[in-house]
């Protein structure tokens, strides 16, 4: 998979930085051609959007009668998640807001979470993870030298979710996860953190520590919880028109709500690995992915697009800071740190993993259940 050559699409602005990008004869890639057909299906369609949304809510309050709550929603501080929420507390939902705790939450998050909860009214739980299992497991990923060195964070926000939802027997779960802003990510540049045959061979090759209560989700677990459970995964994003800047300024207005200053800086670990890690280490800008989803919205233009790209991802004088705060949080020392980000690239195919068997479930299970209530509403 390794390119020999650099190239961009003509039409958004992915790039050979992802090793598994094609293009056309006439210079388009295999992403925006993949958005746009699949397009008129997840993002808003207006009055038909709206119809599908009064549907989604009715099957939701209707699957939380008699229940505390119709819904579980993760909350991180960020903006796709407090606008889900303002969304679901518009609709006249009873949410449950969760938030995983995995020790890097940045002090303007922490305040976003307290005032959406406060201002919206929602209840919340916190769901904390072990510091010294988690610890372990980020810096298993750092030494695998892959991208996917927040995994463990993904991983462990799908299985909170779930727990919690089950805990309380809520069969629906919304994410700030959207289309229009996230339709855009290559596999290369962040494999399937469900797949556990890649996850328990990283940590055991690197990690020191057993995992006692470190919670995992896979295939297994995930149709446990669809089957058996009932649990269902909403994006409800993906049935409003869903702009970013105009959801900051609403959020902003009517929430105090404080912009952290970047993609995911919410959390000041995720911060430092989408805009320094990976343009550093695999020369993956991530605004690209962002950047080429909105231009096939129409939200930016392409010109437009390329000129934020000339831009470095990161801020070169908050770098040193970041990096003392992280090695000295992750127990290692700064020279050490600095081998990591220096160390030769690797990716998910360099390990073991069961892509081909997750894609061929994946697929069967989709093809399934399709039009049945198994699947997304």
């Amino acid at each position: 998979m390794e390119k020999t050559h650099s190239q961009i699409c003509t039409r958004c602005v992915m790039d050979t930085s992802d090793l598994g990008i094609s293009f056309t004869s006439e210079g388009l890639c295999n992403h925006c051609i993949e958005f746009l057909d699949k397009r008129n299906k997840y993002t808003y369609k207006g009055t038909e959007s709206d119809v599908q949304l009064d549907k989604i809510i009715a099957r939701i309050k209707e699957a939380g009668k008699g229940r505390e709550y119709d819904c579980v929603i993760g909350l991180s501080g960020g903006v796709d998640s407090s606008y889900a929420a303002k969304i679901c507390i518009d609709q006249g939902l009873r949410i449950l807001a969760v938030h995983l705790d995995n020790g890097w939450n940045s002090e303007e998050a922490v305040s976003n979470i307290k005032n959406v909860a406060r201002k919206l009214s929602i209840d919340f739980e916190s769901y904390v993870l072990n510091w010294d299992e988690f610890k372990d497991l980020q810096l298993s990923f750092l030494k695998a030298s892959v991208p996917e060195a927040d995994t463990p964070t993904d991983i462990a926000i799908l299985a909170a979710l779930h727990k919690v939802a089950a805990k309380y027997n809520i069969k629906s779960i919304i994410s700030g996860g959207n289309f229009a802003t996230e339709g855009i990510l290559p596999e290369t540049w962040h494999y399937n953190a469900k797949d556990l045959t890649y996850f328990n061979y990283i940590h055991k090759k690197f990690g020191n520590r057993r995992l006692k209560s470190f919670p995992t989700f896979g295939f297994m677990r995930e149709l446990y919880y669809k089957i058996f459970k009932g649990i269902k995964m909403i994006y409800i994003l993906n049935y409003v028109p869903y702009i970013k800047n105009d959801a900051i300024s609403l959020l902003e207005n009517q929430l105090s709500w404080k912009n952290y200053g970047g993609k995911h800086y919410e959390s000041k670990y995720t911060g430092f690995i989408q805009s320094y890690y990976l343009y550093h280490k695999f020369g993956i800008d991530y605004r690209r992915a962002t950047l080429s989803s909105q231009i096939c919205t129409g939200e930016i233009s392409r010109e437009d697009a390329l000129e934020i790209l000339k831009l470095l991802p990161y801020k070169m004088e908050r770098v040193e800071e970041e990096m003392k705060y992280i090695a000295k949080k992750l127990e290692i020392s700064k020279g050490d740190f600095q081998n990591i980000l220096d160390a030769e690239s690797k990716w998910y195919f360099d390990y073991p993993n069961d892509q081909k068997r997750l894609n061929f479930i994946y697929n069967l299970y989709r093809r399934i259940f399709r039009k049945e209530k198994l699947g997304n509403f």
